[in-house]
C-alpha cells in the first residue's frame, strides 16, 4: 500500500489536543493552558474530548473557561480567542476526578485516533496528547505498551506507512535525550540493544534535530550500558562489542556522534555543553536526568512519525486531579514545541515544492 502523507494543513489549522484519561489531570492542565494562551502566545488548539466533563472540571476548579463544542476543527481558530473549542467525544460513564473508569477507555482511545486522522486529513497541524493510564486502557483490551507504540500502529493504519519506527525523545531547554529501549523490564534491556537499532535510532534522532529543532549540525552523545561504559570489558562487554561499532559506523557516515560515555558523568552542566542530544540505552537512564533537570517543563516528543506529536512529560496524577494543584507548565511547553515543530516542517515542505 502506498504511503499517504499529511494533506498539508493551512496555517490556520489548530493543534489537536487529546483529553487523556478524563479522571486525571489532563483536563485540569488543558483548562489552565487555555487560560495562559495570551501570556504564552499559544497557537490555537482544540480539545478532542467530552465537552460536558471539561466544563464540569472547569466549574469544580473555579476556572472561568467557556467551552464551545465545534462540529469540525476548521472552527477552532475562530473560537479559540474567547472560548475553549472542543471537538466532542462522549465518555460512556460519568467522569469523576481521581476515579478512573474502564468504561471510558474507548473514548480515550478514540480521542487519539481522531487526532491522528485529523493531521492526516490536514485538519490539524500536530497532535498534543494528554496523559493516559495504560493500566485502565489495558483492562479494556488495549494491546499497546504505551502512547508511542500506539501512534506507530495508527501511522500504519491511517498513513499506510509500513515498518514505522516511532522514537521517544524527551526535550527541555536543559537536555534532549532518547531512550533506545523504553517500556521493557530492565532484565531484558541488554539483549534488546543491537548495533543495528542504535544506528537506526541515531539516524531518526539526527533527522529530527535538524528538521524539528533547527540544529544544522547536531552533536549526539551515546551513553554506555554498563557502569563506566564497561571499563574496557571489565564490567560487561556490550559497550565494546555492540555500542562502539554502531558509533564507528555512524561516524563513518559523517554524523557528529561520540561515545559510549559513562552515563554517570554525561548529564552535568559542563558535559551537556558538548552535545545537542543524548542517545541513552534504557528508560530510566534517559528519564531520570531530564526529570531531575526539568520536571515541570520537560516535553515528550515522538519522532520518526509523519506528523508532529508532543505530550507533557508526566502521568495522569489521579491523586491531585480536580484539586487545583496540577501544574500546566509541561503541557504549555508541549503546545509551544508542537507549534514550533509544525512551523519548521511546513517551511521545509514549502521550500521543497518551490
Amino acid at each position: 500500500m502506498g504511503a499517504r502523507g499529511p494533506a498539508g494543513p493551512s496555517s490556520s489549522a489548530p493543534l489537536a489536543v487529546t483529553m487523556g484519561d478524563p479522571a486525571g489531570i489532563g483536563l485540569d492542565i488543558t483548562l489552565e493552558a487555555w487560560l495562559a494562551r495570551k501570556p504564552h502566545a499559544l497557537a490555537p488548539f482544540a480539545v478532542l474530548g467530552d465537552a460536558a466533563a471539561i466544563a464540569a472540571r472547569a466549574e469544580a476548579l473555579g476556572l472561568d473557561v467557556p467551552v464551545e463544542t465545534i462540529p469540525d476543527l476548521g472552527q477552532a481558530a475562530e473560537a479559540f480567542g474567547n472560548r475553549l473549542p472542543v471537538w466532542p467525544i462522549t465518555c460512556a460513564a460519568p467522569v469523576a476526578a481521581g476515579q478512573p473508569d474502564v468504561r471510558n477507555a474507548p473514548a480515550v482511545v478514540s480521542s487519539i485516533e481522531r487526532a491522528v486522522e485529523a493531521v492526516r486529513a490536514g485538519a490539524a497541524r500536530g497532535v498534543v496528547t494528554n496523559p493516559i493510564a495504560k493500566s485502565v486502557l489495558m483492562a479494556d483490551g488495549f494491546p499497546h505498551p504505551g502512547h508511542t507504540e500506539f501512534l506507530g500502529a495508527l501511522v500504519e493504519a491511517h498513513f499506510g506507512i509500513r515498518d514505522v519506527r516511532p522514537v521517544m525523545l524527551l526535550a527541555s531547554a536543559e537536555l534532549k535525550v532518547v531512550p533506545l529501549t523504553v517500556h521493557i523490564p530492565l532484565k531484558d534491556v541488554p539483549k534488546a540493544i543491537t548495533t543495528r537499532s542504535i544506528v537506526a535510532t541515531a539516524h531518526i534522532l539526527h533527522r529530527s534535530l535538524v528538521a524539528d529543532f533547527g540544529i544544522a549540525k547536531p552533536r549526539i552523545a551515546v551513553a554506555g550500558l554498563n557502569p563506566h561504559a564497561g571499563e574496557d570489558g571489565k564490567i560487561g562487554d556490550e559497550d565494546a562489542h555492540i555500542i562502539a561499532p554502531a558509533i564507528a559506523a555512524l561516524c563513518d557516515e559523517g554524523l557528529a556522534i561520540t561515545g559510549p560515555h559513562p552515563a554517570d558523568t554525561l548529564f552535568h552542566a559542563a558535559a551537556r555543553a558538548t552535545y545537542d542530544a543524548v542517545l541513552a540505552m534504557y528508560h530510566d537512564q534517559a528519564l531520570i536526568p531530564i526529570k531531575t533537570l526539568a520536571f515541570d517543563t520537560g516535553v515528550n516528543v515522538t519522532i520518526g512519525l509523519p506528523f508532529v506529536r508532543t505530550s507533557p512529560d508526566h502521568g495522569t496524577a489521579f491523586a491531585i486531579a480536580g484539586t487545583g494543584r496540577a501544574k500546566p507548565q509541561s503541557l504549555i511547553e508541549a503546545i509551544k514545541l508542537a507549534d514550533a515543530m509544525a512551523q519548521r516542517r511546513t517551511a521545509a515542505h514549502l521550500e521543497r515544492v518551490r
